[in-house]
């Protein structure tokens, strides 16, 4: 069964194709990726067709009403490798060095202790895994965060080195966005 995609998701497609994405950072078959702050699931049900039945989606939000719509949409799309579950990030850790990426997707501004989030992605990363954010840029724009909240590309760089993450690579996604990638080797 289609997922039918809301207008919102059909206009952020124009700017943000999670599945280039996801295949840029190297998600494929058989992966482990956790969705930190996964809201609906724009990155989570794309993540869970690529992993197929023998990997793993973990994904965790704060609001139990997005879990929900996420949990319908895997019903929907026919998915069973998903778990999702209502937490923060601050909090929650989903599994002990059992992913091959932690995903955080527009989410760094909304953390109340962004130190503690990425010590409990940390906890989660295999050694091999890789950290991955992918953030709006720190300037004016007619949605998401306001400026003064969002990070910029070397403050996120400089979170991720302070919490022992070494910079893999660092690229815009034009026109609006970064995508960080981190590891621990």
């Amino acid at each position: 069964m289609a997922i039918i995609e809301s207008a919102r998701d059909r206009e952020r497609r124009k700017w943000q194709d999670p599945e280039a994405i996801l295949k840029e950072i190297g998600l494929k078959l058989g992966d482990t990726f956790i969705d930190i702050g996964c809201g609906p699931g724009y990155f989570t049900i794309p993540a869970a067709k690529i992993v197929g039945e023998g990997g793993k989606v973990l994904a965790l939000d704060n609001s139990l009403y997005v879990i929900d719509t996420l949990n319908g949409k895997a019903e929907a799309a026919g998915l069973t490798n998903i778990t999702a579950r209502v937490g923060l990030a601050e909090h929650f850790v989903m599994c002990e060095a059992c992913a091959d990426f932690v995903f955080f997707g527009i989410v760094l501004h909304d953390f109340n202790d962004r130190n503690a989030a990425l010590k409990n992605a940390r906890r989660m990363l295999k050694k091999s895994g890789k950290l991955i954010d992918l953030d709006f840029k720190k300037i004016p724009m007619s949605f998401g965060p306001p400026v003064k909240l969002k990070l910029s590309e070397e403050e996120a760089e400089r979170l991720f080195e302070d919490a022992g993450f070494k910079i893999k690579s660092l690229r815009t996604i034009e026109p609006y966005s970064y995508l960080l990638i981190a590891g621990l080797e």
